[in-house]
């Protein structure tokens, strides 16, 4: 199906009267005789599948979800060192950046991904009732694997960064008792659970050649892999990552790591699950409401002249680990001086620091790198990071993300159709492997910690090594993350995993993150919203933040 097919059909279903949620007030005032009912609907396939699309939506809200620009994505990208927030822009940004902020600070993804959690009990709660002549076995087994993996998601993205919540399993308006907030073991094994279910007792397709932006088998088991090396249960992440490297997954890296952050071959091989956005539709600004099918993110990020808002910039030390590891000193040794993941994430003129590579031009040839640092002078005035590479003072911009290969001088903003159109991979085959990596690195095989570290470094043009032990193999493999997710918002939850609070606030001032000398235990999560605090009595503020 086209990649609208969860967009459009989400439309059918989002205003129901069942998407009543623990945390989102709105929905308590919509009454509309016209809405669906439990008497009209869940008849067929159609209804679940209605119903499912608008299970997947809060996650990727254009503005207000986990992913969405001005909540999950740009928060989780601020609070890494290996981005530089723009001072003068949104406050609770700038204070999530710099470790400032309060119960108070802002808006946050916690209500969108109860939503999403909602509409996932929804279907898991009503999907039985559809008659067999409705609805196939294997079909009503596909759609319950992925409301499970939808609701084991959005939990886990919960724990991970709000520590405790209400564990809610069936829809609120079936059960409106007031819910106290579940440990955080209660949480990660209803995770597990709902994951091995999905992945062992429902129907996921290996592979969709249709509505390619739904969840498969192999998604589901990239997350339960994820879910125990979060928790450093290594030798089980190790087992579950290890499937996605054999038959029957076909997963592989894109030689050209470019085809990753643009319209080009979405939802390719190297994919595992991506966020579907769409060119069609008016401009517009909210989430279901005045309803927006484009990607945001390029207007949040791009540079001033292409008409973005510029709000995030590569920190220092995420340039100084690009270019740490040469891959060679002339073009007979090699194509490109620096990692080539660097000339896809980066803008900026690489003749400048003694590379065979010519300086480009981006937007249809209409901008060089000088123009779009020239007019991002007013968002820089009040600080940017000095880069110094090989002795000389640098310039450099976020690439990854930005509509840099639409031919428009305004191809970041959001009236641009193309530009917009970008798909967020989420869960890459590169991320399985790092992760696999660094589970055979913490259980001693270093001979598969390797093999999976050389497929990233091939990749990225560099040289054949071999790393020995797990002290050795986990700096190299900080430093592939690093590189490899820069600016995808990975930084920060990779920290959590690897270091504790003291060890993570000597690193951001090495690495002269912003407010690192602001940084302590209770930043590692998010307070829970007040929201939240005053809607649910028996809901308490984390420890950590009372």
């Amino acid at each position: 199906m086209k990649k609208k097919y969860l967009s459009y059909i989400a439309l059918s279903f989002i205003l129901s009267n069942a998407f009543v949620s623990c945390n989102e007030a709105a929905f308590l005032d919509l009454s509309n005789p016209n809405n669906f009912t439990e008497e009209n609907f869940w008849k067929d396939k159609a209804d679940a599948e209605s119903a499912l699309a608008a299970a997947y939506s809060p996650i990727k809200y254009q503005m207000y979800g986990y992913y969405g620009a001005f909540d999950g994505w740009l928060n989780n990208n601020s609070r890494g060192d290996d981005i530089f927030t723009i001072l003068g822009e949104e406050q609770p940004m700038w204070q999530i950046a710099t470790f400032t902020n309060s119960l108070t600070t802002g808006n946050d993804p916690y209500g969108a991904l109860f939503a999403g959690i909602q509409r996932a009990n929804v279907v898991l709660y009503n999907i039985d009732n559809i008659p067999e002549e409705g609805l196939t076995d294997e079909d009503r087994l596909m759609i319950k694997g992925e409301a499970l993996f939808l609701r084991a998601y959005q939990y886990f993205l919960l724990v991970n960064n709000y520590k405790e919540v209400p564990l809610r399993l069936i829809p609120s308006n079936y059960d409106e008792t007031e819910k106290a907030p579940a440990t955080e073991a209660e949480i990660w094994k209803r995770v597990e659970d709902d994951l091995d279910e999905a992945i062992n007792r429902c129907n996921l397709p290996v592979i969709r050649t249709e509505g390619k932006e739904r969840a498969t088998k192999g998604a589901a088991i990239f997350l339960l892999g994820k879910v125990y090396a979060t928790q450093h249960k290594y030798e089980e992440a190790k087992k579950e990552l290890a499937k996605l490297l054999a038959a029957p997954y076909e997963y592989d890296l894109m030689e050209d790591f470019s085809k990753n952050f643009t319209t080009e071959e979405e939802h390719n091989k190297e994919s595992i699950f991506e966020l579907a956005y769409s060119s069609d539709g008016d401009l517009t600004w909210g989430n279901e409401s005045g309803i927006n099918l484009g990607n945001s993110i390029p207007q949040f990020i791009g540079p001033v002249a292409s008409g973005g808002w510029a709000k995030l910039m590569p920190s220092s030390s995420v340039v100084r680990e690009f270019v740490k590891e040469l891959r060679g000193t002339s073009s007979a040794e090699a194509d490109t001086k620096f990692d080539k993941r660097m000339y896809c994430s980066l803008f900026f003129d690489p003749e400048e620091y003694g590379d065979w590579v010519k300086n480009e031009k981006w937007y249809g040839g209409n901008y060089s790198m000088n123009d779009l640092w020239e007019n991002n002078a007013g968002k820089m005035a009040g600080g940017a990071p000095s880069y110094n590479v090989e002795n000389k003072e640098g310039k450099f911009l976020l690439k990854k993300y930005t509509a840099y290969f639409v031919n428009d001088k305004a191809a970041d903003n959001m009236g641009n159709k193309e530009g917009k159109a970008i798909n967020l991979r989420i869960m890459r085959f590169s991320e399985a492997l790092l992760l696999y990596a660094e589970s055979c690195a913490m259980t001693g095989d270093d001979n598969e910690a390797n093999k999976a570290l050389q497929r990233i470094r091939q990749r990225a043009g560099l040289k054949d090594k071999t790393f020995t032990g797990k002290e050795e193999l986990m700096r190299e493999i900080e430093h592939q993350c690093m590189l490899e997710f820069f600016g995808e918002g990975h930084r920060f939850d990779d920290m959590k995993r690897w270091y504790t609070a003291v060890e993570m606030k000597n690193i951001f001032k090495t690495n002269e993150k912003q407010g690192a000398d602001n940084f302590e235990e209770k930043y590692r999560y998010f307070p829970i919203p007040m929201g939240e605090l005053n809607y649910n009595s028996a809901m308490h503020q984390t420890d950590l933040w009372k």
